[in-house]
């Protein structure tokens, strides 16, 4: 097993270096203004020159944790300080909200609607402020966090469409991505702070939005836990539920908590059992929980991010645990992802497959997928390989 694994490790160290990184290095910088250029045919070619917030900050996040954790190239900062400089620019209105898209020159496209953006901001200051030393935007990187606490029981604000009191509902993805994003700002915040967000996100995971007796995890829930019938309230993404498990194991193994790794572990592999597809393999990306239509009309495509997650989360699962089923899914998830995602004539993945796992769109960056799931995945695979392998 040993061989395998550091096999395992080399492979995506080198997709990961030689190929992933390359091609944004490559393609997306914009050297005129300033920012990433995300939108970027199969060759990376740029078809749209919108920048979109959470996919500006994720690469600057992505630049500077690569730098700060893997290897000093000059480079990288650069990089990263070519989007977050920009960003800090250009990127806020008067409240210290971020917008969610600008044109290329910086000018607001879409109101700060999106509570994401201010997320992966909050991510990607911080990272870079210790790459870069500079404490203004460390300074940033915890105001928004704090701005982010703040919207957090009403996120879209002002910017929401639905109408208040009718069907409450409460969001997964907050508390998924705060129990990520807190460990990302740990070194800039007092370290109750920390210990205190971490336990409420584990709470809400774990106890709020994982239903133990159908042994899924919903994307929203009305204010007392219960599952309104409704698309919303049937509805499950197994990607995210997946991705929140491995920073549930990584929360589990900084505390030294068996419990909430064996239990992370065991959502993960009922999330993939429910989500594979057993006719063409692959996982959905929408579900309802009752089996009656998605609303969504994409939600048996094969996404990029979901099956990166899945691996992550499994590899992680087997180096924590050790269980045969967390590799026996590894090997089929590996299998499926490393032959329908990679485009080996052009570099970089293709992030969209149809059900049979067909490539649908060939471009490989624009308004969703960008410099981020890719290379965070790969990375993190290495890391794990590399320590499984040792």
């Amino acid at each position: 097993m040993k061989t395998r694994f550091a096999e395992l490790a080399e492979l995506n160290r080198s997709a990961l270096l030689d190929d992933v990184i390359t091609f944004w290095e490559r393609n997306s910088v914009d050297h005129e203004y300033g920012g990433f250029l995300t939108c970027l045919d199969r060759e990376g070619r740029v078809y749209d020159t919108d920048k979109f917030m959470w996919l500006q900050w994720r690469q600057v996040w992505l630049f500077s944790m690569l730098y700060n954790r893997l290897e000093k190239r000059p480079e990288w900062l650069r990089i990263a300080q070519n989007g977050a400089q920009w960003l800090l620019q250009h990127g806020m209105d008067s409240e210290g909200a971020w917008y969610f898209a600008l044109d290329r020159a910086g000018r607001p496209l879409v109101q700060p609607y999106n509570i994401f953006s201010d997320c992966f901001a909050s991510m990607g200051l911080s990272q870079y402020s210790i790459a870069s030393g500079d404490r203004s935007a460390a300074d940033a990187a915890v105001r928004t966090f704090r701005n982010i606490l703040a919207r957090k029981e009403n996120p879209k604000g002002k910017y929401s469409k639905a109408y208040p009191g009718t069907r409450p509902m409460r969001m997964f993805a907050l508390p998924m991505i705060l129990s990520n994003l807190v460990l990302e700002l740990e070194s800039l915040l007092d370290n109750q702070e920390v210990e205190s967000t971490l336990t409420t996100c584990v709470d809400e995971v774990m106890n709020v939005f994982y239903d133990s007796h159908r042994h899924l995890i919903f994307e929203h829930v009305a204010p007392d836990g219960s599952h309104p019938d409704c698309f919303d309230g049937r509805l499950i993404n197994p990607g995210h539920g997946i991705e929140s498990m491995w920073f549930l194991m990584d929360i589990g193994r900084r505390r030294n908590d068996r419990v909430l790794i064996e239990k992370a572990v065991d959502v993960t592999l009922e999330a993939i059992d429910f989500g594979w597809d057993d006719e063409f393999d692959g996982l959905f990306y929408f579900m309802d929980s009752e089996g009656k239509p998605p609303q969504q009309l994409e939600w048996d495509q094969k996404l990029w991010w979901v099956h990166m997650e899945a691996l992550v989360a499994l590899a992680k699962g087997y180096l924590l645990t050790g269980r045969k089923e967390c590799w026996e899914w590894y090997e089929r998830v590996h299998e499926y992802t490393w032959s329908h995602f990679p485009d080996p004539q052009n570099g970089e993945w293709f992030g969209y497959l149809n059900r049979r796992g067909e490539v649908l769109l060939n471009a490989k960056g624009g308004k969703f997928k960008g410099c981020f799931h890719v290379p965070r995945g790969l990375y993190q695979l290495y890391g794990t390989f590399e320590e499984l392998a040792g």
